[in-house]
């Protein structure tokens, strides 16, 4: 998923309550990462239940995944209407009519714009394979091998207007070896990512969270 220019992100002073249990999952390729949550949710780790599954791409593996568990798929290519908006509209479209209350994006590969960030404020998830701020965009594992880290990661995020930048839910952490490769290296991020998406979407499901500036707040029980 790749956000759109910058904003400062709203404070948040009161908890949110908890969201609706529907969950609707972006997707643009293998589908890895729905694939995680449809196994979170058999497995009972996770309460909820993915009610349609929108992919950019007809030919995206990970919507075959989906109707191999009976989920509802949409297929909306962006060549079909007039501007990035009248798209965002159509995905909006779909996920309403389904009562999704969360939105979870899994390998999207668009930007995200007004309208559908203006219909899900606060309720859309990305999963990205670095330990943001640091390396955000496109080739994130590419870019820490580049500048030589020692640790990179998995991040999950709120979305905002601002690429890769909203408020940080869950991050795990990933040694860079000496001997890694761009393919070793996603590959161990992404055992991490499929470990705390799932964990994520429980967190902001059930609620008793705030975001005060940029930061992720969970209410002390």
């Amino acid at each position: 998923m790749r956000e759109l220019d910058a904003s400062k992100v709203p404070e948040e002073k009161d908890s949110r309550p908890p969201v609706p249990r529907r969950l609707g999952v972006l997707i643009s390729g293998r589908g890895s990462n729905l694939q995680s949550i449809i196994d979170a949710i058999a497995r009972d780790r996770l309460d909820a239940g993915v009610a349609v599954v929108i992919s950019n791409r007809a030919d995206a593996a990970g919507l075959l995944r989906a109707r191999a568990k009976d989920i509802e798929t949409t297929c909306l290519s962006p060549r079909e209407y007039a501007d990035r908006d009248e798209y965002d509209r159509a995905i909006v479209e779909v996920l309403q009519s389904h009562r999704v209350g969360l939105v979870c994006l899994a390998g999207f590969m668009r930007l995200v714009g007004a309208p559908l960030l203006d219909a899900f404020s606060s309720r859309i998830l990305n999963i990205h394979p670095s330990l943001l701020p640091a390396f955000p965009g496109l080739d994130a594992q590419r870019q820490a091998l580049d500048h030589g880290v020692r640790v990179t990661g998995a991040t999950v995020h709120l979305v905002t207007s601002e690429l890769d930048g909203g408020p940080i839910v869950l991050q795990s952490a990933v040694p860079v070896l000496d001997e890694d490769t761009v393919e070793t290296l996603s590959a161990r991020i992404l055992v991490e990512e499929h470990r705390i998406y799932p964990e994520a979407i429980r967190i902001v499901l059930d609620g008793g969270w705030a975001v005060v500036g940029r930061r992720f707040v969970r209410r002390r029980i």
